[in-house]
């Protein structure tokens, strides 16, 4: 699974970010922790399946397009090479 998360809503660096939400602090940060957590659970549900789970942030994306595409291509390789050697 493949997941592109924006900054906002799912906390990056929410440790320095959570102080810069001025309205609606307690709406938002609640929301916001929530996605944080929803998004460690699918994590976990997806792996318990077999699955593999890659998470970029929607600036990697934008800004390292090829380092993106480099990781997914790598884990792809790897699951393939595993899937013939055994």
């Amino acid at each position: 699974m493949i997941f592109v998360d924006g900054t906002f809503w799912h906390g990056y660096d929410w440790g320095k970010r959570k102080n810069n939400i001025k309205s609606n602090r307690e709406f938002w940060i609640a929301k916001i922790e929530r996605n944080m957590q929803r998004d460690l659970e699918v994590n976990d549900f997806y792996k318990q399946k077999g699955w593999t789970v890659l998470r970029f942030w929607n600036f990697e994306v934008k800004g390292e397009l090829g380092r993106c595409l480099k990781v997914v291509l790598d884990t792809f390789t790897s699951y393939k090479l595993q899937l013939f050697d055994s």
